[in-house]
């Protein structure tokens, strides 16, 4: 049986045999799909068997059954779904190969486009003629002749990781048209927060004017989106309008769920409550560091997932730092409240900051989550493990308290159809892309990947994003990964920081040979590293598609079918 080839990661075939599944199998492919409905006819290898066949021979299989009358949007999605899932090129058949090439055709129509979905049809020798027409719908209109609301790319979010996404991929393909979703007027340094708590840096240096750091050639749309419709290839807005994309990067951040902790909102900025997460409060933090001088500081660390999980850490550290300059430490009780069970979690890093720990006196308080606030009385709660294993609440008096909210999803991530079970965005953790919509990627703090959430690994995120979807808007599989890299500089005190760097499994990643900056031992040249040098790469490098020390890696190719 012969197979038709109609893009690099897709052919089709008439019934195949067993022996035809073999042979896919030694051709390189990954994926059968099988697009005829049980019992078609007398004879007819059922699903079951190919199922078996495939399995015998290493390849997964698919089942999307329709008849050449009745391929719906459901099926066509089912099928896209399930060349999301491929991990390599993907063999699809029917009676004839046609309905497996109609379904390809409808799938792909938006990610590659109408036209070269029905110039591979053609050129295949594939006759598409019964669904030109909605091949031409799904598609758009020709390249350079689309409406305002249709985009090659649609990124959703205007932080790091939008940014700097946007920024590879116009580097790569300038003349993409590109739609960047942002309701928000200015643009954040985020890790640069904790210096602000510090006194090191004045607020100002951490942001700038959203329409500053948009790249040029991409459109600003300032609104909020309200919902993900990835069945249409549709973003739509909070006011009803819609944007359709042949590809989608999502990139919306995590929501700072203040609410869920009672009393927190109402106190936070007076009372002595503060908290590095906030731009605003930052220098609050800087202020009650200079000027406490007695009295109980608390510290909580929410339970993961969490944005930069060593922030809590870091406000400890130079407030603790700041308080031992002055003379104050010692009549400062100071407690870490950590709802986790370890100081970090990256074993390599935890003796570095054990040293802090004692040198400053703190006395950690694992498994311990904040669940309320009177902030005008002073008083913390917190549910902690008793010697039973009994969870009980406990409550302590404080002078000064910094708070770190519990984090989830945005909302309108956690209800749509890209959610994964924990409401964030379901992706492979190489290619980045969603695992059941292969034209839709992700990346930042929303996705649901093991990952460190910090800038830092969206910086490594962005190029792998870009390259994998610009592989997808011409008809190929993603080709390069994310090996799950993130950094936290553990500010340990003024002058000196333990550079965590590691990836998926806790792997150290250490950008710079050890002789210069030892990342498990507390340093100068990390300090310098991240006041003096990350914030203009930011700034200059990473959110202008400069990719120093991001080279992604290749994923693995297997071999390809044969013409």
């Amino acid at each position: 049986m012969s197979f038709t080839r109609l893009s690099s990661a897709f052919s089709v075939s008439p019934q195949i045999s067993e022996a035809d599944v073999g042979r896919a199998a030694r051709d390189g492919f990954r994926l059968v799909i099988d697009c005829r409905p049980d019992d078609e006819e007398p004879g007819q290898p059922n699903f079951r068997d190919v199922a078996e066949w495939a399995a015998k021979h290493g390849l997964a299989a698919k089942h999307v059954p329709v008849t050449p009358s009745n391929i719906d949007d459901a099926s066509v999605a089912d099928f896209a779904g399930a060349l999301a899932t491929a991990g390599g090129p993907a063999l699809g058949y029917c009676k004839s190969g046609r309905r497996a090439s109609a379904l390809w055709a409808l799938s792909q129509a938006m990610p590659l486009g109408a036209e070269a979905v029905l110039a591979a049809a053609k050129e295949a020798g594939v006759d598409l003629e019964p669904w030109k027409t909605r091949i031409i719908a799904r598609g758009g209109a020709p390249a350079g002749d689309r409406g305002p609301g249709s985009y090659d790319v649609v990124i959703v979010g205007g932080g790091s990781g939008g940014v700097a996404a946007a920024a590879s991929l116009l580097k790569r393909r300038p003349s993409l048209s590109i739609a960047i979703v942002e309701p928000a007027e200015l643009h954040y340094y985020q890790p640069g927060f904790t210096l602000v708590g510090a006194g090191v840096f004045e607020p100002e240096v951490t942001k700038r004017p959203m329409a500053s750091v948009i790249p040029d050639k991409a459109v600003w749309i300032k609104k909020s989106v309200a919902e993900f419709a990835p069945d249409f290839d549709e973003v739509v807005l909070d006011d009803g309008s819609r944007l359709r994309y042949r590809a989608l990067i999502a990139s919306p951040g995590i929501k700072l769920d203040w609410d869920a902790i009672p009393g927190l909102v109402e106190t936070l900025g007076r009372n002595g409550v503060t908290s590095n997460y906030r731009a605003d409060l930052a220098p609050y933090t800087h202020y009650l560091a200079q000027t406490l001088r007695g009295g109980r500081a608390l510290f909580t660390q929410p339970p993961i997932p969490i944005k930069c999980a060593g922030a809590p850490q870091k406000a400890m550290y130079l407030s603790c730092d700041a308080w031992r300059r002055a003379g104050a430490l010692s009549n400062i009780e100071v407690e870490f409240h950590n709802a986790g069970a370890a100081l970090f979690g990256v074993p390599a890093y935890v003796p570095a900051l054990m040293e802090y720990v004692k040198r400053y006196g703190i006395d950690l308080r694992f498994e311990s989550r904040l669940v309320a606030v009177d902030g005008p009385a002073k008083i913390a709660t917190f549910e902690e493990k008793d010697a039973n294993g009994a969870v009980v609440r406990v409550q302590r008096d404080f002078a000064m308290m910094h708070a770190v909210p519990p984090q989830r999803a945005p909302d309108f991530v956690a209800k749509s159809p890209l959610a994964g079970e924990t409401g964030f965005i379901a992706v492979d953790p190489e290619s980045l892309r969603h695992t059941r919509y292969g034209n839709v990627f992700a990346l930042g703090d929303a996705i649901a990947t093991t990952n460190a959430k910090t800038a830092a690994a969206a910086r490594k995120q962005a190029p792998v994003v870009a390259i994998n979807v610009l592989s997808v808007l011409d008809g190929e599989a993603p080709h390069v990964g994310y090996d799950g890299y993130g950094s936290c500089p553990l500010t340990v005190e003024r002058g000196k920081i333990v550079l965590a760097e590691f990836g998926y499994g806790g792997r150290l990643l250490p950008s710079f040979p050890k002789w210069l900056i030892d990342g498990t031992r507390p340093s100068r040249a990390a300090w310098f590293l991240k006041e003096r040098l990350l914030p203009p790469i930011y700034w200059r490098a990473m959110l202008k598609g400069q990719e120093w020390l991001c080279a992604p890696h290749m994923i693995e190719r297997r071999e390809q079918p044969a013409e």
